[in-house]
């Protein structure tokens, strides 16, 4: 679903992302693990055009996104949970939820799907976004990027800040997506556990740079834990 080939990106002077390359296959869950700093989220910011990338290429389902901008990938089949949620905190839930299906303007309605994988959001669709717990503000702003259907759903540190009951609601509903089949998940994680729990592939990053990556069932025999402390 998803092909990243040599990406390179820069800050200024700085070589932020170097030679960066790998796979995510409908179906499954690819986790990007490692330190602070060390371009895990300009990684993604990069796959959704946020950032421009100075070389490589990333490839949606056999189309070619690299120059694309990010509402054009959105409409291609692509969905941004940014870190720190980002949802609008005066509008309601169903106001949010709605703002997830500016590019789909001929849909009508939330899908009821999404009230079947957060249930307490059927519940509180008339409260403000910016009156919900850390926990609630996240399963929104995962719905609301689940609202338009995408191929394709990038995740960045939904863990962050959410109490443990909530992070085990948000892990149930990644491994959901990911079994129907149609659909690829790409994780930025900091928590070793959850992240291992979940991934189907994975990748580590140091420096820029792909360290190490291999099936996540190989995670322990890897070291990947080790290798995140270094």
């Amino acid at each position: 679903m998803l092909k990243v080939e040599s990406i390179h990106q820069y800050y200024g002077g700085s070589h932020i992302l170097r030679n960066v390359g790998f796979e995510a296959r409908a179906g499954e869950v690819t986790v990007v693990l490692g330190r602070n700093g060390v371009g895990k989220t300009t990684l993604l910011k990069s796959l959704m055009g946020l950032v421009p990338v100075k070389s490589g290429s990333v490839v949606l389902d056999g189309h070619d996104v690299t120059r694309d901008s990010p509402y054009e990938r959105v409409r291609k089949g692509m969905g941004y949970v940014p870190q720190g949620r980002e949802i609008f905190g005066r509008l309601t839930v169903e106001e949010n939820l709605r703002m997830g299906l500016a590019s789909k303007p001929g849909r009508s309605g939330v899908p009821a799907e999404l009230f079947e994988l957060f249930p307490v959001l059927k519940q509180m669709l008339q409260r403000r976004g910016g009156d919900l717990s850390g926990g609630q503000q996240q399963q929104l702003a995962i719905a609301r990027a689940l609202a338009p259907g995408p191929k394709l759903l990038i995740l960045d540190e939904p863990t962050e800040g959410i109490q443990p009951s909530i992070i085990k609601d948000i892990g149930r509903v990644i491994r959901q997506l990911a079994e129907r089949g149609d659909m690829a998940i790409v994780l930025v994680e900091q928590y070793y556990d959850f992240a291992a729990e979940l991934a189907d592939r994975y990748l580590v990053m140091e420096r820029g740079e792909v360290l190490r990556q291999g099936a996540g069932r190989d995670m322990a025999a890897d070291g990947v834990r080790q290798l995140m402390s270094i």
